[in-house]
């Protein structure tokens, strides 16, 4: 550990700056979370890494890969992390339980609940958790506890908890993370809805979660029994010197893959909204709420490159279905200015009937919910709720949960 004046000013000072930029994102919003972010040494829970990446906002660290050189576990970009403190809204004293291990955010809550509160970091790789206890050990942060454990059924010893926060993402809500939550309680958990991520703040409202809050975020995915694996259709691309794209859907939706692989390469139906191509985390999530049936596109370089698909599928673009035709997001600029439309491209059979309803979608969203913060409501109830108990909106099947996503500024709601 080093410790000369010289590179504890430096230190000082690299995170100075990062809590100058994290407020100008409005990612902290509190003097508290501003005075955790600026003592705890960041550094310190990447070691090998040069200090200009550790204090950048925006970037991410790989802590550990699998043998196919998948991360597996990540030093999470401080922009997210501290947008998830926000949401948490931590107090002194709390008892907290971390899902998903890696010290640098164990110790930012430990600030943030102080002295009087009590944190546990539960993870189920016991290289990581040996890790973060070496981490924490060295920062000073010896009161936090690190377990080893399946996120699935977290952790008991010390419920209730006034806080779960999870760091991994979720494909749904184990019983063991509601039932082991005090009554008071909050979760702020990284949960995957056909196919999107969100930061969601859940309180419970009765039988069932509420949300409060959401953010667009990014996690490396649950491990243990509650892990799913995303599922990519791939629909072009059976060589390696083939370009390659997949369709990556969740949950059980019908799907004419022959079909659409047969379409791709044929004519394409292009549709502009008139809509500004801005607040696009929103839209998506919106676009992947409404549509019945729904995924992402995804293509690599060579597929871009050849114009196959267009560049907006590079980091995946939301796609709505109907059997072989389907239609997903794209943008251009707008001539003589700084801003992008948002448009579509469709194939298929009825690519212009699926075109013009998406494009109508884009529309809905601009005249009913662009200045609706946030415009999603996010219920989740028990697997055995029936479907006439449930409120309007989008049902979203899981193993342990069935998830109701609604927009109440909307007018003219989707059927389920």
């Amino acid at each position: 550990m080093t410790t000369t004046r010289g590179a504890v000013d430096e230190a000082n000072a690299l995170r100075e700056n990062m809590v100058r930029e994290l407020r100008e994102y409005r990612a902290i919003r509190s003097e508290s979370v501003a005075r955790a972010v600026q003592t705890v040494p960041r550094h310190l829970f990447a070691p090998d890494a040069p200090w200009e990446s550790v204090y950048k906002p925006n970037t991410a660290l790989v802590v550990k890969r699998d043998e196919q050189g998948v991360a597996t576990s990540l030093l999470s970009a401080a922009h997210i992390q501290v947008t998830m403190l926000e949401q948490a809204e931590l107090e002194p004293g709390m008892r907290v339980l971390e899902v998903g291990s890696g010290g640098y955010n164990a110790a930012l809550i430990s600030e943030l609940v102080g002295e009087s509160g009590t944190v546990v970091s539960l993870d189920i790789d016991a290289e990581v958790v040996e890790r973060a206890r070496r981490c924490l050990k060295s920062a000073g942060y010896e009161r936090v506890t690190v377990a080893q454990g399946d996120a699935e059924y977290g952790h008991a010893d010390g419920a209730p908890w006034d806080r779960v926060i999870v760091t991994a993402g979720a494909w749904d809500i184990p019983p063991s993370w509601t039932g082991q939550l005090a009554p008071e309680g909050r979760i702020v958990v990284p949960l995957r809805m056909r196919g999107l991520t969100r930061s969601v703040v859940l309180e419970a409202a009765g039988d069932h979660l509420v949300s409060r809050d959401y953010h667009l975020c990014a996690f490396v995915p649950m491990q243990g029994a509650g892990a799913r694996d995303r599922h990519l259709v791939p629909l072009a691309g059976s060589g390696p010197e083939e370009p390659e794209v997949g369709l990556r859907v969740e949950e059980e939706q019908p799907l004419d893959v022959a079909g659409m692989r047969e379409v791709l390469r044929g004519r394409a139906v292009r549709r502009w909204s008139g809509v500004d191509f801005d607040q696009v985390d929103e839209l998506d999530l919106w676009i992947g709420t409404s549509a019945s049936v729904f995924g992402v596109l995804i293509a690599g370089a060579q597929a871009i490159d050849s114009g196959l698909v267009a560049r907006s599928t590079a980091r995946g673009a939301p796609t709505l279905i109907r059997g072989a035709s389907f239609a997903y997001r794209t943008a251009r600029p707008v001539e003589g200015t700084e801003r992008y439309e948002t448009g579509v491209i469709a194939h298929g059979p009825e690519a212009e009937t699926v075109a013009d309803e998406y494009v109508e979608l884009l529309r809905r969203w601009d005249r009913d919910l662009r200045d609706t913060r946030p415009g999603a409501r996010i219920e989740v109830f028990p697997a055995a709720t029936p479907t006439s108990e449930l409120p309007e909106g989008r049902i979203v099947e899981k193993s342990h949960t069935r998830i109701v996503v609604s927009w109440p500024g909307a007018q003219n709601p989707a059927p389920r």
